[in-house]
């Protein structure tokens, strides 16, 4: 057998095995563990605060809005002079002011802007503050217990420089969840 021959068998051997581990073995794995028992609640992943779950109600603080049907993710790819775009903000900022009893001009921009993904748990402590009101009014609790269940889900800025200040919704929803 020549060495040209002996090289290919040996690359076909590889692709043939590597094959079957990334597209047979490593899917199959984590289709399994997804299946898992206790790692979904409510069609809310458990343990993690990194996807937000927007849930319907007055009692909950809601996330950005995404520009994809849940639970799928993505972003719109329509620019701010888009006029369909430009409709749907302001459909959306009517629909917050409405929601939260405040003038449209007082809803914070992260309110009625898509995330990238369409799964971003968080959101700018200026939007939670609009909400504030509307849940302890829906839960029957004093504002100042909810305004510090917001400040225990806010984040600074990583290492005091990079990003924005945010507040977790998933943590904080489910922060009212435990506190009642």
């Amino acid at each position: 057998m020549s060495t040209l021959s002996k090289q290919s068998l040996a690359g076909l051997r590889v692709l043939l095995v590597l094959t079957v581990i990334t597209g047979v073995l490593y899917p199959a794995s984590v289709w399994a563990v997804s299946r898992a028992p206790g790692l979904h609640a409510n069609a809310e992943a458990v343990g993690t605060t990194l996807v937000g779950v927007d849930r319907e109600g007055d009692q909950w603080f809601h996330t950005r809005p995404s520009a994809a049907a849940p639970p799928a993710s993505g972003g719109s790819n329509k620019s701010e002079v888009d006029a369909d775009q430009t409709a749907v903000v302001a459909e959306r900022r009517a629909g917050v002011a409405r929601r939260e009893g405040v003038a449209g001009d007082r809803v914070p921009q992260d309110a009625v802007t898509a995330s990238a993904s369409g799964l971003d748990p968080h959101i700018s402590p200026a939007y939670a503050e609009l909400q504030v009101p509307r849940v302890a009014r829906a839960r029957g609790v004093d504002e100042h217990r909810v305004r510090a269940l917001v400040a225990e889900a806010t984040s600074g800025r990583g290492l005091g420089l990079v990003g924005e200040v945010t507040v977790n919704v998933t943590r904080l929803n489910r922060a009212l969840d435990a506190r009642g």
